[in-house]
């Protein structure tokens, strides 16, 4: 991407929707029909920490514009691989009109991290150091938990269950409500409720998976979030650029994560977070 980017939206979006259509109409960066996706991938992930009793798989859609690759994970078997082959060689306008919501999050997640790059945007950067898998989940987790305005003895909605984040809160005092559409249960054989709007009303911080974006329900929880000050803190693999664009406009933090993701590199690894009291989004 060539064109610098241009000044943050002065009204902020209230959905996936309203920062597709800003994309599409040049008020975010450079005219998305002009860039194209140059590569597609799937990821397909499994893992099973030593000394846990569960296992879970990861599959994520990624693309690549420019120099930036963006992603969305979905349920296992969800997406067939051959949709990130249908993606090389298209526009980024043309995949943010995709039937495909995964998709579509992963093409604005793309052109928003060529738009603005992590490095450059976000309050700061926390080196997870490299590791086992299991250590590797812990600190990553314990730097996603730091983002929480939370006190020991209050309750967290966790939607999209992760193990070693349960097991952070757990450590600090906290309570959580357990809550993923695929339902399940947690390490501690906790049932994963699939109605997060059922319990809303039960929690005083709410902790989300960037999977929301693709599965469609990120907006019920911003909508709530806004109306009633309950803080809500993404950690996102999917849509990690795309997530900072709701700061301060019922989002309160982000902990973005790009492809590669820490679970792929045993290595040390970047989690850029990024804060509402940040000037620009």
């Amino acid at each position: 991407m060539t064109a610098p980017a241009p000044a943050a939206e002065p009204t902020a979006p209230d959905s996936l929707d309203d920062l597709v259509a800003a994309a599409l109409a040049g008020r975010l960066g450079p005219d998305p029909a002009g860039e194209r996706v140059t590569v597609g991938f799937v990821t397909r992930q499994g893992a099973r920490h030593p000394g846990r009793a569960r296992g879970y798989r990861n599959h994520v859609l990624s693309l690549r514009v420019g120099a930036a690759v963006g992603s969305c994970a979905v349920e296992p078997d969800e997406l067939p691989d051959d949709v990130a082959y249908d993606c090389v060689g298209s526009s980024v306008a043309g995949l943010l009109a995709h039937p495909s919501r995964p998709v579509r999050v992963a093409a604005l997640d793309a052109y928003l991290m060529g738009v603005r790059p992590h490095a450059g945007a976000a309050t700061d950067v926390v080196p997870v150091p490299g590791g086992t898998s299991l250590a590797k989940s812990a600190a990553r987790a314990a730097a996603v938990v730091d983002l929480l305005p939370a006190e020991p003895g209050q309750t967290v909605l966790v939607v999209g269950v992760v193990n070693s984040l349960l097991a952070e809160l757990r450590r600090r005092g906290l309570r959580y409500l357990p809550c993923d559409l695929a339902g399940g249960r947690t390490e501690w054989d906790e049932p994963c409720l699939p109605d997060a709007a059922a319990l809303l009303a039960r929690c005083d911080a709410i902790l989300a998976s960037g999977m929301t974006l693709g599965n469609g329900t990120f907006a019920p929880l911003l909508r709530h979030a806004r109306a009633t000050g309950v803080p809500l803190v993404a950690f996102a693999q999917s849509g990690s650029a795309v997530l900072p664009r709701f700061l301060g406009a019922g989002l309160a933090a982000v902990s973005a994560e790009p492809y590669p993701f820490f679970w792929l590199d045993g290595g040390p690894t970047p989690l850029y977070r990024y804060r509402a009291d940040r000037a620009d989004r």
